[in-house]
This record gives C-alpha cells, sequence and structure tokens, in this order.
C-alpha cells in the first residue's frame, strides 16, 4: 500500500537569534527551549513502524537541512497481525450467584412460611382442643357433682326414717338446679367441637326430662301425695340421675381420649417440624455451601485473571520504557555524535576560511558571525542530546549525573533547591540510574509545574540495603480529587516497580508533597543483570 510520509523537524532553539533545523523523515518533531518536548505527527501505520524501530536503522536517514524532502518508499511489516482475534471473555458469575441466593431465600421464606403454620397449627390445636377439653371436663365434673349431690338428696327422700316432708327439699333441688343449669350452658359452649350434636342434645333432653319429672315429684308432694310422690322418685327420678351421671362419665372419658390424642398429634407435630428444621438445616447448609464454592471458584479466576493482566501490564510497560529510553538513547547519541561532529567540522572550515580571508574585511566579519553561530548551535546540540539521555549516566554513574542535573534544573526554573547526600556512596547499574534519574526529573518537573514553590529539596540516601531518593517542596501539594490525571506519577510507580522498589507520594505535615523512592541495594546494583535492563541502542 503506498504511503504518505511526512517530515517532521527538530528546532535546536538558543536564547540569542541563531537557530538549527533538522528534518527527520517519518513523522517525528522536536523542540527545545529550556525543556525537552517529544511530539508524533499524524503517520501511516508503516510509518510509525519506522519511529519506533529507529534505533536499529542505519544513521543516513537523519539529514541536515532541507535536501531530504524527496520520498522514500520502503516496504515495513507490520507490528502486529490484522486478523487477532480478542479472547471470548468468561461468563459473568452475577447471574448465577444472584440465582443462588434467589434459591437460598426462596427456601428460607418456604420454611418460615412452614413453620409459622405449624406454629398456629399447633397453637390452634392447644387452645381449640386440649384447653377446651379440660375446661369442658371441669364443666363435667361440676355437673357430676350436682347429680351426685341430687343422688344423695333422694335418697333421703325416700328413706323411711327421714322425718321431714318432701316439699321441704325443694329449695336444695332448686339451688342445685341453679347450679346444674349453668355448668350445662358452659359446658354446651366448650363442647361444641368435640361433641356430635346428637350427643348435647341427647345430654339436654335428659336434664329437662330430669327437671320435668322433679317438678311433678313436688306436684305430688304439694298435694299431700307423699307416698306416691317418693315412689316417683323410686321410679323414675333415680334412674334419670343415674342415667345422666352414666352420661357424664361417659363424656369425661371421651374427652379424657381426646386429650390422649391431641398430646399424640402434638408429639407427632414436634417430630415433623424437628425433623423438618434438620432437613432445611442440611438443604440451607448445602446451598450456602455451593453458593460458596462457586464465589471461591469465581474469585480464584478474577484474581488470576488479575495476575495475569498485572503481569502483561508490567511487561507492557517495561518494554514501553525500554523503548523510549533506546530511542531517546539513540537520538541523543545520533546529535551528540553526527550532528556533532558536521557542527565541529563546519566551525573548523570557518576558521581556516576565516583566515585567509583579508584581515579586516567584510567576509571575515561574516565568516565570523557564521562561526558563532555554529558554535551556540553546537551547544544547543549538545544541551538537546544531554536533555534526552545524559551520558554521564553510562560514563560517570547515577550521583555524578545528578550533582550535574540539580544545579541545571536552578537554573532553568530559578527554584532553589537543596541537595542532601547521606550514607556511603556504593554503585549504581546503570539499567536502575535511567529509573532513579528519570523519577527525579518528573518530581522536579512537578515541583516546577504545580507545585508553585520556590525552594525544593532532594535528598540521596546510601543506606546498608536500600537506596532512598526524596523530592519534596512546601507547595499547593496534589489536590484530593484531581480534574485530570497525568502519566507522570503512573510512569514513576512503573519504573519503581521494575526496580522492585516502593514509591510512596504523600504530604507531610509542614505542608506540600513528598515523594520517596526506595529501592532494595541488590536490585540498584544488579538490575541489568537480571534482565530488565533498558534496551541499548
Amino acid at each position: 500500500m503506498a504511503s504518505n510520509p511526512r517530515r517532521g523537524r527538530i528546532s535546536f532553539q538558543t536564547s540569542g537569534s541563531t537557530a538549527f533545523n533538522l528534518s527527520i523523515f517519518g513523522g517525528f518533531a522536536a523542540s527545545f527551549d529550556g525543556e525537552l518536548n517529544l511530539l508524533f505527527d499524524s503517520m501511516e501505520p508503516g510509518l510509525a513502524s519506522l519511529l519506533l524501530h529507529c534505533h536499529t536503522f542505519p544513521p543516513v536517514l537523519l539529514e541536515a537541512g532541507p535536501a531530504c524532502s524527496a520520498p522514500v518508499t520502503r516496504p515495513h511489516p507490520t507490528l502486529y497481525p490484522r486478523d487477532v482475534s480478542r479472547p471470548t471473555p468468561d461468563r459473568s458469575p452475577t447471574i448465577g450467584l444472584v440465582l443462588g441466593l434467589l434459591i437460598t431465600l426462596s427456601a428460607v421464606i418456604a420454611y418460615s412460611v412452614y413453620i409459622t403454620w405449624q406454629v398456629n397449627g399447633l397453637r390452634k390445636l392447644q387452645t381449640d382442643l386440649v384447653d377446651r377439653n379440660r375446661k369442658d371436663s371441669l364443666q363435667l365434673l361440676r355437673i357430676q357433682n350436682d347429680l351426685n349431690l341430687l343422688a344423695v338428696a333422694m335418697r333421703d327422700m325416700v328413706s323411711s326414717d327421714e322425718p321431714y316432708p318432701l316439699t321441704a327439699w325443694s329449695a336444695q333441688f332448686q339451688r342445685i338446679r341453679t347450679d346444674l343449669d349453668d355448668a350445662m350452658r358452659l359446658e354446651a359452649g366448650f363442647a361444641a367441637a368435640s361433641r356430635t350434636p346428637e350427643q348435647s342434645a341427647f345430654l339436654s333432653s335428659s336434664v329437662t326430662q330430669f327437671w320435668d319429672a322433679v317438678d311433678r315429684v313436688f306436684a305430688l308432694a304439694h298435694d299431700g301425695k307423699e307416698k306416691e310422690a317418693r315412689s316417683q322418685i323410686q321410679l323414675s327420678l333415680q334412674e334419670r340421675q343415674a342415667a345422666l351421671s352414666t352420661a357424664v362419665a361417659r363424656f369425661l372419658v371421651q374427652n379424657s381420649e381426646n386429650e390422649e390424642q391431641a398430646g399424640e398429634r402434638i408429639v407427632q407435630i414436634y417430630d415433623r417440624v424437628q425433623r423438618q428444621v434438620y432437613f432445611f438445616l442440611g438443604a440451607t447448609l448445602l446451598a450456602i455451601l455451593l453458593n460458596g464454592l462457586s464465589l471461591i471458584r469465581w474469585n480464584r479466576r478474577l484474581f488470576a485473571r488479575l495476575a495475569e493482566i498485572s503481569e502483561r501490564r508490567s511487561e507492557l510497560a517495561q518494554k514501553l520504557i525500554s523503548t523510549q529510553e533506546s530511542t531517546l538513547r539513540y537520538i541523543s547519541r545520533e546529535l551528540h555524535d553526527e550532528f556533532g561532529q558536521i557542527l565541529t567540522a563546519v566551525g573548523s572550515m570557518l576558521r581556516r576560511a576565516g583566515s585567509h580571508a583579508p584581515e579586516g574585511s567584510s567576509l571575515r566579519a561574516d565568516l565570523q558571525e557564521v562561526l558563532v553561530t555554529v558554535q551556540s548551535t553546537l551547544e544547543s546540540v549538545r544541551s538537546l542530546s544531554q536533555a534526552l539521555h545524559p551520558v554521564m549516566l553510562d560514563e560517570a554513574g547515577l550521583e555524578s549525573t545528578m550533582d550535574w542535573y540539580i544545579p541545571t534544573v536552578e537554573r532553568q526554573t530559578g527554584i532553589a533547591i537543596s541537595y542532601e547526600k547521606q550514607g556511603e556512596p556504593f554503585s549504581v547499574d546503570s539499567g536502575a540510574g535511567v529509573h532513579i534519574y528519570r523519577i527525579l526529573q518528573e518530581g522536579l518537573n512537578n515541583v516546577a509545574r504545580h507545585s508553585g514553590a520556590k525552594q525544593a529539596w532532594v535528598r540521596l540516601r546510601f543506606l546498608p540495603h536500600t537506596l532512598e531518593l526524596e523530592v519534596q517542596d512546601r507547595g499547593s501539594g496534589f489536590p484530593e480529587r484531581p480534574s485530570r490525571r497525568g502519566i507522570g506519577l503512573v510512569a514513576m510507580r512503573e519504573r519503581s516497580e521494575l526496580m522492585s522498589g516502593q514509591l510512596v507520594v504523600s504530604r507531610p505535615p509542614e505542608g506540600g508533597t513528598l515523594v520517596r523512592l526506595t529501592v532494595p541495594r541488590e536490585k540498584a546494583e544488579s538490575y541489568a543483570k537480571e534482565d530488565h535492563s533498558v534496551a541499548r541502542g
């Protein structure tokens, strides 16, 4: 596929009027005016591949001046295949877990309804049967007692030794009748549920017939027919009283049998409820166990997936940081070596040409002015090369690089930086040194751009087992809820994790921000030997 390449430009601006422009094919542009900004211009996919892998191409791609305007067409292999499909994500466990929860809740509700129904049935059984039987039995005993009193009275009435007339028993029979009627009325209310209508009608009619016979006996007695009245007592009243006593006794036995049956039913209900409790408890525990096992399974898969994603993210961050550093290292080296040599050669030729020009001539003055411009541009190139990747990190180490960098930041930003070193210095691997240096850069950039502070503190501590770097200011600090989140802190944390270190951003009591980086000493000393070194150009 034909590509339409774009041209980028790197400008080196100095404090004076001199400027040097570098055209680079492939859509990469940079500008330097006290700080470094790297911008990716719009480009075709093939040219994006060219930019990412620029450190593997020969330096002929970089040409000074506008002469390289002719496009160069080369086949560029794609970074990733186009037909790679995304892995199908696992089905969410939410539906299964919610279903298990609904089943468990439904079982609890159903069992609660069942228990409530059983308890209400038990309460109704005890109230409507047992309690009513007991109250009915008390009234039957009361009726039986009244019948026994009538039996004793009738026995005395028919006795030949009794000196009193029959009419003298009328008041006693009336009191017993009143009490018996009241007992019959109460007993009829309690016995309605446990007695058939025929039985109730038989008892009521027998009592009525008995009192009718009593009335006839006392009527005969009032008429002076004592002998006939006593005969009626023997022939009719005593038999009726005995029949009533037998019926009441039969009802008492029936009530006792009903109570025994109710007791057996209560025991059966308790046994059934107990079995249901055990069954429900087992079913609930099984449901909870299944839900718990499902939740544990999904949690394990989720945490395994998170661990895999975290591992891939760390690997990607390492590769991105490695690519970034190798690209910056390559550009820095090309600027320092190629363009530095070119500008040095141009300066030498200008000096040689100036020496051949007549003394005091305008040509000699023009050549001298161009020579000053070339020297200024050479200094800008070297400054930009150093900003991209300090050569001192590879040649002199981290400590010397920080000794050079901190005064440079002071001159550029006007912030007074107090630099403290503690402990016995030890060698720091260049790969780890790059990460520590970048974290220092980002920390001081945050101080200059966001804190508003005019003073900062940088502390480097060489401890027996760790290397610590602190960047502190007393400015405005980080907002609790920033409106937008940058990638500076993310990059700092990624770099610290690549060294197995720890980055803590806190707000000290005196205000401002404190960034503390802690790196294990063995990681700082042997970082490049553990296969996470920064790729070298």
